[in-house]
């Protein structure tokens, strides 16, 4: 399984996720402190899973989904990476430091503070 994390307040607004095969773990509400101009003080957190064969296609309607500037959503298997911008999906291989810093740069050129590009390596 695929997990990831879905900040609710990342979604432009109007927008309609549907037909998902998620599992929501959890969902929590939190005050994440160091956040943009652009971003509410307080977030929506929905932890999810998805089956690894479907992490693909869930990244790119994500992708199409979310607000721009300075939002993203992580999603990680057992092998990948997914960093999923508004319009472009960002996928590396788990332990690909490389295909790691390239995602960091699209996420800062983007607008996204480096508090925020923590994914895993």
């Amino acid at each position: 399984m695929a997990a990831g994390i879905l900040i609710a307040e990342s979604l432009r607004v109007g927008t309609v996720l549907e037909n998902l095969s998620l599992i929501v773990r959890k969902i929590q509400r939190s005050a994440p402190g160091k956040v943009t101009a652009e971003q509410p003080p307080v977030w929506t957190l929905v932890f999810f899973d998805v089956a690894d064969t479907e992490a693909e296609a869930l990244a790119t309607q994500l992708s199409n989904a979310l607000d721009t500037p300075g939002w993203y959503v992580d999603l990680n298997t057992a092998q990948d990476t997914f960093v999923v911008f508004p319009g472009q999906v960002t996928r590396y291989r788990r332990g690909d430091p490389q295909g790691r810093a390239e995602a960091q740069g699209h996420g800062r050129a983007h607008g996204i503070p480096d508090s925020q590009l923590d994914w895993p390596i």
